[in-house]
């Protein structure tokens, strides 16, 4: 009798490298379209504009890729450190891990022989990945990645702060702060929607999410830039 074989991909799967693309291009469209609307308000001319853009783009990308990098190394330093602690647990003592670790599966609902006899198989194949995922949480799926994340991040980030850079190169300079909010506020949404879709959630959710704080951002900007520009 043949088997039948299901694959599945589950979106979890996607957790890692989802969080840091929609990070980076969320705050490299919020921050960069907010600096712009800021020194526009502030009656900046186009190239100091453009200036203040450009600086953003490279400071923000080179910010979120290190920021992401030292995040997710201390993330990845502390499940190193529980697993070696653990890889000691289990050669120390063996009998009270197995133990352990059957009582775990008591608790999600098994009887206590099938339990015992579930620790003893998963151990006798494979005991440190058993503990790291039942007793310490760390799969294959969610572990620290930090090289994906920094560089996802730099590169989402950059694309997401070039979409208002390219609206000031294409648009005519007096009417540069809002041509930026409205297309700033209308590729965050795109974003959410995107970021919505390849995680599963709810659509409407995300584009009322990231454009409520968008928005709040280029208004808060835009005023500062506004009172400076009138002051100075």
């Amino acid at each position: 009798m043949s088997r039948l074989h299901h694959p599945e991909s589950h979106l979890v799967q996607r957790i890692g490298w989802l969080r840091a693309a929609v990070l980076g291009a969320n705050d490299g469209i919020i921050s960069t379209a907010s600096l712009i609307v800021g020194v526009g308000a502030a009656a900046g001319t186009r190239n100091e504009v453009l200036i203040a853009g450009v600086a953003a783009l490279v400071a923000g990308a080179m910010s979120m890729a290190a920021g992401e990098y030292v995040s997710v190394s201390s993330q990845s330093d502390t499940e190193q450190a529980d697993l070696a602690r653990e890889r000691k647990e289990l050669a120390d003592s063996p009998a009270f891990e197995k133990e352990e670790l059957a009582q775990i599966y008591v608790e999600r609902g098994l009887d206590r022989a099938l339990a015992l006899k579930v620790a003893e198989q998963l151990m006798a194949k494979d005991a440190l990945s058993a503990h790291a995922r039942d007793e310490l949480g760390i799969s294959e799926i969610t572990t620290a990645r930090p090289i994906q994340a920094a560089l996802a991040s730099a590169a989402t980030f950059s694309v997401g702060a070039a979409l208002p850079l390219a609206t000031v190169a294409l648009t005519p300079f007096n009417t540069i702060v809002p041509s930026v909010s409205i297309a700033s506020l209308i590729f965050l949404a795109v974003l959410g929607a995107v970021g919505a879709k390849a995680g599963g959630a709810n659509a409407w959710r995300a584009i009322a999410r990231v454009t409520f704080w968008g928005a709040f951002a280029l208004a808060v900007t835009a005023g500062i830039g506004k009172l400076f520009g009138t002051v100075v």
